[in-house]
């Protein structure tokens, strides 16, 4: 993500180190107003980057306490994408490939379970939505396009696995079987791939009706 400016920045970081915390608390951190304070904290907020919590008070005013949300502690160094990748190829290293192939086909096994017990119908266009729907939620930044009756294309903008990807195909070949169970008897091909070059990951897939 872009660096957020200094101030704000720093409440970020008083945050982490101290929360969850008051007004009072944080201004020990600022030379600024406390008026200026609670409108940086405030645009934190509104962005997700923190959030309040109100205590109620005996006496007075109610209290507010924030803290940082997980997308405030991932503005913050950390090994996310790179961490899997280095556990997949220990686990190479140690009991062989078939080892990560197992490990990868078990996540599959789940990507699956999740779809299905997601869908309620069987219409084809009405699936396409649903997909596109949690892959966005997973981060994918999908759009899906209707090319011609029961034909789709779907765009993936974005690959929030990339780096495993990168290192193992099998976690592509993976989505397209997915995607193929999803849409049985329908056609699903993978015209372009962010990690062989591409810039977006593109699907068309095509409806083949039964009998």
């Amino acid at each position: 993500m872009n660096k957020l400016p200094s101030t704000k920045q720093k409440l970020l970081n008083v945050l982490k180190k101290t929360q969850p915390c008051t007004i009072d608390g944080v201004m020990l951190h600022f030379s600024i107003s406390e008026v200026a304070v609670r409108k940086h904290l405030g645009e934190l907020e509104r962005q997700g980057f923190i959030e309040r919590r109100t205590l109620k008070q005996k006496i007075g005013r109610p209290l507010h306490e924030y803290r940082l949300t997980d997308k405030g502690h991932s503005t913050f160094p950390n090994q996310y994408e790179q961490l899997p990748v280095e556990l997949l190829k220990d686990l190479e290293a140690v009991q062989g490939r078939e080892a990560v192939h197992a490990v990868l086909n078990r996540r599959k096994e789940r990507e699956q379970a999740h779809f299905d017990e997601a869908f309620q119908v069987d219409d084809f266009d009405e699936k396409i939505a649903q997909v596109t729907g949690i892959q966005n939620e997973k981060g994918y930044m999908v759009e899906a396009e209707q090319k011609d009756e029961g034909l789709y294309e779907l765009t993936h903008y974005h690959c929030p696995i990339i780096k495993l990807a990168e290192e193992y195909g099998q976690v592509c070949l993976n989505e397209k079987e997915v995607f193929t169970n999803i849409f049985a008897p329908g056609h699903v091909e993978q015209q372009s791939c962010i990690t062989k070059g591409d810039g977006v990951c593109k699907w068309t897939i095509k409806e083949t009706k039964e009998g």
